[in-house]
């Protein structure tokens, strides 16, 4: 068997995440906690209570979500025997990739949420609230040379560019708000659906270039150490555990493309049997399932599936 863990991006916060997982392991709530005080905040106390319109916020779900992941993580490690080098790779969506670093031991849990904290806060300084638009392009017909058109109509009156290719029938663009536009409007006339996100910022495009230049200066400044398991990058779609590129590719990873649909292509093509999404939700494992279907996924959010996910390895 091989087995990919992978960790999910914005989108998959919720209020009361992993609260339940906290309650039934000590080795969970103390991951709370020490993410707490690397921060300053309760951002526990966002997280089990909200409102989510607060934790939505950029700078709140990108550590809070990376807290969801390494609890659980670490109720596998400590209640169950199960570390993250039972896997013969790590991959995580956009934030994610953070989480599936730290999982592998490449950051400090805290040096994660910190790093986290200042990504969020860099992503929303980066362009003035109003100017940035992302959209989300579905439906049958959507494929990435559709999504390439829509985005190149677009970049004809302003920046729009694919930001994750995310699977077949589901691409996202991002860029200033009349080039977004005009690319919805041109994928609309290909056939597609296209429903404008609400969010703080356009991700993953060149108008994070100042974003990607704060993380650059905060990455040199963290320690990272070699990843237990290999990584597969966002921007690349290659495995790396070499501390250096790493941070290469996390700066990169601010303006680039997360290319998702090719990575979890490239771990079928490897042989992954087995995907298994770490943290809130079951996005990535949806995702899976339409990429990579003779493979089984499942997603581990809570003290059930980890049971029996730990049950199935024994």
């Amino acid at each position: 068997m091989m087995l990919i863990f992978q960790f999910p991006g914005q989108g998959s916060q919720s209020v009361g995440m992993g609260v339940a997982l906290a309650e039934a392991f000590p080795a969970a709530k103390q991951v709370f906690a020490e993410i707490d005080d690397a921060l300053g905040q309760k951002l526990s106390s966002l997280i089990a209570e909200g409102p989510i319109e607060t934790l939505t916020l950029t700078e709140n779900a990108q550590p809070a979500l990376m807290a969801v992941s390494m609890a659980v993580v670490t109720v596998l490690r400590t209640d169950f025997g199960i570390g993250v080098d039972r896997a013969a790779f790590v991959a995580g969506h956009s934030l994610g990739e953070y989480s599936a670093l730290t999982a592998a031991g490449a950051f400090s849990i805290g040096d994660a949420a910190r790093l986290l904290r200042l990504r969020g806060q860099a992503m929303q300084r980066a362009v003035a609230p109003g100017l940035g638009a992302m959209a989300s392009l579905i439906g049958p017909k959507v494929d990435l040379a559709l999504a390439e058109a829509a985005a190149a109509a677009g970049a004809k009156v302003g920046v729009c560019v694919v930001a994750n290719d995310n699977n077949a029938g589901n691409i996202v663009i991002s860029g200033t708000k009349e080039g977004v536009d005009a690319a919805i409007a041109a994928a609309k006339e290909m056939g597609a659906r296209a429903i404008p996100l609400s969010v703080s910022a356009p991700f993953h495009c060149p108008l994070m270039a100042l974003a990607a230049e704060e993380m650059a200066a905060a990455l040199a400044a963290t320690t990272i150490h070699k990843p237990v398991v290999p990584v597969l990058s966002n921007v690349t779609v290659e495995p790396t555990q070499d501390p250096d590129t790493i941070v290469k590719l996390l700066v990169e990873q601010v303006t680039g493309r997360v290319r998702w649909r090719e990575s979890i292509g490239w771990f079928a093509a490897q042989g992954a049997t087995q995907f298994v999404e770490l943290g809130a939700g079951s996005v990535l494992t949806g995702m899976s399932k339409r990429i990579a279907p003779e493979a089984t996924s499942l997603a581990l959010t809570g003290a059930d599936e980890i049971a029996a996910f730990a049950a199935s390895l024994s």
